[in-house]
């Protein structure tokens, strides 16, 4: 029985939940305009841990910003379903975006644009940490044989809130901004709204830092705040 004076038990409350962006509904990062076109197909193959765990991974940024572009998730690609209907169309021409010694170098107009024809360009980028891209790699032994492109950034990560393993990393947001730059550089492709996906970006990451400053853990703190300024 309850006592006439103790108030009632608190219901708890649960923040409403953006199923796009995968962030309460109001910190939701989603597009207010439609998502910018392109000539260009972008497909991630985003890693098993990045698909369930992140809350918004830039991946998933990337795709609510580009019209043409999409997720696989998995780890072994080459059977695939998706993926297989991608690289076996004949309209279709895929490449892999990885900097092997063959990689065609966007940034210099290396691409074969003639072989392209009239051809759509379909770019697979891996969607992971370092370590889960190898694996990937591993797992997935047909990536490999399709042609490679490649491309010189032409800044460093600004993604300070993870440590790249190398200054020419970048997060999947940032790459795709910079690979879409030397597509237009090539005349592969057109990038009309230059500050788009970093502006998505620079929201998610700048609200991370927000977060990081409140933190009451003080070793993670440290662990950031040291890390070299964009």
């Amino acid at each position: 029985m309850i006592e006439a004076n103790k108030p009632a038990p608190e219901v708890p409350r649960y923040r409403e939940f953006c199923w796009q962006c995968r962030r309460p509904k109001d910190l939701c990062l989603c597009p207010t305009i439609p998502p910018m076109p392109t000539r260009t197909r972008i497909v991630l193959l985003m890693h098993p841990m990045e698909w369930k765990h992140e809350k918004c991974n830039t991946g998933r940024l990337t795709c609510l910003n580009l019209a043409n572009s999409e997720i696989i998730p998995g780890l072994c690609f080459d059977d695939n379903p998706r993926y297989r209907a991608l690289v076996d169309d004949p309209a279709n021409y895929p490449v892999l975006l990885y900097p092997g010694k063959t990689a065609f170098d966007l940034s210099t107009g290396g691409f074969p644009a003639a072989e392209l024809g009239s051809r759509q360009l379909v770019v697979f980028l891996i969607d992971s940490t370092w370590a889960c891209a190898k694996a990937i790699l591993r797992e997935s032994p047909g990536l490999l044989t399709l042609p490679c492109v490649k491309f010189t950034p032409t800044v460093l990560s600004r993604y300070i809130i993870k440590r790249q393993p190398a200054p020419i990393c970048l997060s999947t947001i940032e790459a795709t901004h910079e690979l879409l730059l030397a597509l237009e550089h090539s005349g592969l492709d057109s990038y009309p709204d230059k500050e788009r996906l970093l502006a998505a970006f620079f929201a998610m990451r700048d609200y991370q830092l927000e977060r990081i400053g409140v933190d009451r853990n003080p070793r993670r703190k440290t662990k950031i705040l040291q890390q070299p300024a964009p």
